[in-house]
């Protein structure tokens, strides 16, 4: 993981963890950061970049995944269901983090003009989840197994200003801004047979507005806009925009995308800095000797969360927090579950304990061999599903001969004589033997991400401590 881009800046940077950052804390950041007339006006934007951080990725990300004429593999023109139909592979860039279990049943669509009513078949049990997430990246709704069961379900998708009659057996679900993500999740085995009742199940799923909803519909080419960077990896695009391009973009999205309540307060002082929400930005009010710093100290603050952040625990070598999905005013958490895993579910659905280093504290290498041993009746406590996935230090899927990016249950693991069950995470095979419980590693620096959806709530649960995930142990080479 990317932690920050110049160690001397961070000395200053764990002042600036909370957040909102408090006069008494700035005579120092400002000084190791190079920041010498306008501190004051530095922190503010700081405070601003965390702030906007998820509605500019959000943006961006819907961006390049609608920029099509018509669905294809990962993307789909505004307003139309996106259907994988197998596991994303190592050349997926779209999102970080992806995951390996499921098949994602995936949408943007704009609720400002009027509300889209989305359509869930009877799912017979299998287990799913379609959380909606606003422009703010909220987990605002969660139809899915653990919510609302496994039966036909018909939803109308409502915009902030929304008032009006819905047919009936159509449920309304308001959504706090005009941009909306359905990132909905099919489980899926990952045999032909299973990819084949699963992909029935997205044929079934639809998605139409309001004004068409009951009626025959043809949703109509997307724009592509052959300006648009398809390339470069979202998070790498927002990294790269300078301050001024940043919150113009910001201001823009505000319009359309209203902060919730409780940002008042802090949003009433980024007026300082130009940034209303409702007004297009005032870049004169920013001061030109910091404006190029306030990316690059902005981003840092964001990932030095898992070190500062009192809800990110950090247990045998793996932090996690159960403050996902919805972030009230933790601004920096927001901002950091953006950087590392936008589109997370609320904790109830599912928890993602992630590990850089080993039970020794050492960071991972492909060199190296590591064992991880769960004691007998100890995997994973979990209602839905749950997976451990290798990912390479900027959180995307690793190459490996025999194309397996995560393990889980569905291996066929095989446990030892004493009932324990060893996972091999390493770059070579560990022997055909032990192939079941191999999760091959990248060749340099890797990151491992344990999921657990709809995470059991009695004990042994991770959400109340009474279940923790073992360490990752170096074996002998």
């Amino acid at each position: 993981m990317i932690i920050t881009r110049r160690a001397a800046t961070l000395g200053g940077l764990s002042l600036f963890a909370g957040t909102s950052i408090s006069s008494s804390s700035r005579a120092e950041p400002g000084a190791i950061a190079g920041i010498g007339e306008g501190l004051e006006e530095f922190a503010l934007a700081t405070d601003a970049y965390v702030y906007g951080y998820p509605l500019v990725t959000m943006e961006m990300t819907r961006r390049i995944i609608t920029n099509v004429a018509a669905p294809v593999g990962t993307r789909g023109p505004m307003g139309q269901i996106i259907k994988l139909r197998q596991y994303p592979d190592a050349s997926f860039r779209d999102v970080t983090a992806p995951n390996a279990d499921t098949l994602y049943t995936t949408a943007f669509f704009d609720v400002g003009k009027e509300p889209w009513v989305f359509s869930i078949p009877d799912m017979k049990d299998r287990y799913f989840l379609m959380p909606l997430l606003d422009g703010w990246t909220t987990v605002f709704e969660v139809p899915g197994k653990r919510t609302t069961g496994t039966g036909a379900q018909t939803y109308a998708i409502t915009g902030p200003g929304w008032k009006g009659t819905l047919p009936a057996g159509v449920k309304e679900l308001k959504s706090p801004t005009s941009i909306v993500w359905l990132l909905g999740r099919i489980y899926c085995t990952g045999t032909p047979e299973d990819y084949a009742e699963v992909h029935k199940l997205q044929d079934q799923c639809a998605l139409v507005p309001l004004s068409s909803y009951g009626k025959p519909y043809t949703p109509p080419a997307g724009t592509v806009d052959p300006s648009i960077d398809m390339k470069t990896a979202v998070r790498e695009q927002v990294n790269k925009m300078d301050a001024v391009a940043y919150f113009t973009l910001l201001c823009k999205l505000m319009k359309d995308n209203p902060p919730a309540a409780v940002d008042a307060p802090q949003l009433a002082k980024f007026a300082r800095i130009g940034i209303v929400p409702g007004q297009d930005f005032d870049a004169s009010k920013l001061k030109a000797d910091f404006v190029k710093r306030v990316p690059e100290i902005g981003f840092d603050r964001i990932m030095l969360q898992f070190k500062v952040n009192k809800d990110v625990k950090d247990e045998n070598g793996w932090f996690f927090t159960t403050k996902t999905g919805i972030y009230g005013t933790d601004y920096l958490m927001r901002a950091f579950i953006t950087a590392i895993g936008l589109g997370a579910n609320r904790p109830q659905d599912a928890i993602y304990p992630t590990s850089t280093k080993d039970a020794e504290g050492r960071k991972y290498s492909g060199a190296n061999k590591y064992v991880m041993n769960f004691p007998k009746g100890q995997l994973p406590p979990a209602d839905g599903f749950w997976s451990l996935t290798m990912y390479d230090s900027a959180y995307f899927f690793v190459n490996n001969p025999i194309n397996r990016y995560s393990i889980s249950a569905r291996q066929n693991l095989q446990s030892n004589p004493d009932g324990s069950t060893d996972l091999y995470v390493q770059k070579d095979s560990p022997g055909k033997d032990k192939e079941s419980n191999w999760l091959p590693a990248a060749a340099g620096d890797f990151i491992l991400m344990l999921r657990m959806y709809w995470p059991e709530e009695k004990n042994p649960s991770i959400l109340d401590g009474s279940w923790k995930v073992p360490p990752v142990k170096k074996v002998g080479v």
